[in-house]
């Protein structure tokens, strides 16, 4: 009989506790009346249930413009974030003994270093010259401050991919372009999917960065919307909590279907490398 080891069961139930409960408080809160949701019973269920926090807050933020706008960003990050970090990964992961390509990677990992914040207002005033102060210069910024953990992922992946099969496929006849879009690339679908999920949360719940670079209150992403509408959900808690969870769902939803690529895809990087 296995033993239980106790103490890493209690730490994960209470790290299980602090996620739960807060969820369950912005179900509960999201389905009350404005009556119930200031009586001061948060963790009480709701009686009767209510969806006229989600329809106040669909109207109020225009939630179907913004939702439209945070897709169509987090979709092109996704994408871009895939499609430039494996090229990249390719590239130095093929030519590691060249110093430029090994300084390169290098490079990309000090970048990990540097939080946004502190290249705000540079890129902030670089954006606004360049005319990209809308929801493009936020995609073009999350790919690349997308691309050192990605490309940290991929090159490791890469690794563990054996030269035969390329020295093969130049053997039929194949150049390097085509050994990597019709052989290398397909093989890297367990750590595309990682990478993607990765970036769709990383770009869907992105804050600070829309805030500083977009210019226009109407073509801003889902999180900066509802701080833009938060003085007048002050007293409607029903209509707070229905925003947060109508913007929080994609992301939760993902998550919850994608979590084993993200397991998988993370140890093979890390055994394989």
């Amino acid at each position: 009989m296995e033993r239980v080891n106790w103490p890493g069961t209690i730490i994960i139930a209470l790290c299980a506790i602090t996620v739960l409960v807060p969820l369950y408080v912005t179900l509960s809160m999201a389905f009350k009346t404005q009556s119930q949701a200031v009586d001061g019973n948060a963790f009480s269920l709701p009686a009767p249930f209510s969806v006229d926090g989600f329809v106040t807050a669909w109207n109020l933020t225009n939630f179907p413009l913004a939702f439209t706008i945070t897709t169509l960003v987090t979709a092109a990050t996704v994408a871009g974030t895939i499609l430039l970090a494996a090229v990249a990964s390719f590239a130095i992961a093929r030519n590691w003994d060249r110093r430029l390509f090994r300084w390169s990677f290098f490079y990309l990992l000090l970048a990990m270093f540097i939080p946004f914040p502190v290249l705000a207002l540079p890129q902030i005033q670089l954006t606004g010259l360049a005319g990209l102060d809308n929801p493009v210069g936020v995609t073009i910024l999350h790919i690349m401050f997308q691309m050192s953990f990605s490309v940290l992922l991929f090159t490791a992946f890469l690794r563990s991919i054996p030269l035969e099969l390329e020295e093969s496929a130049r053997i039929d006849g194949a150049s390097t372009w085509q050994a990597f879009w019709q052989l290398i690339f397909p093989l890297l679908a367990p750590m595309s999917a990682t990478v993607g999920i990765f970036a769709f949360l990383a770009s869907w719940n992105d804050f600070m960065m829309p805030s500083l670079i977009i210019s226009d209150p109407s073509s801003q992403t889902l999180p900066v919307v509802q701080q833009i509408f938060q003085t007048q959900f002050s007293n409607n808690y029903n209509v707070s909590f229905a925003s947060y969870l109508m913007a929080m769902a994609p992301a939760i939803i993902v998550y919850l279907f994608t979590q084993r690529w993200v397991m998988e895809g993370v140890t093979q990087g890390a055994v394989k490398g």
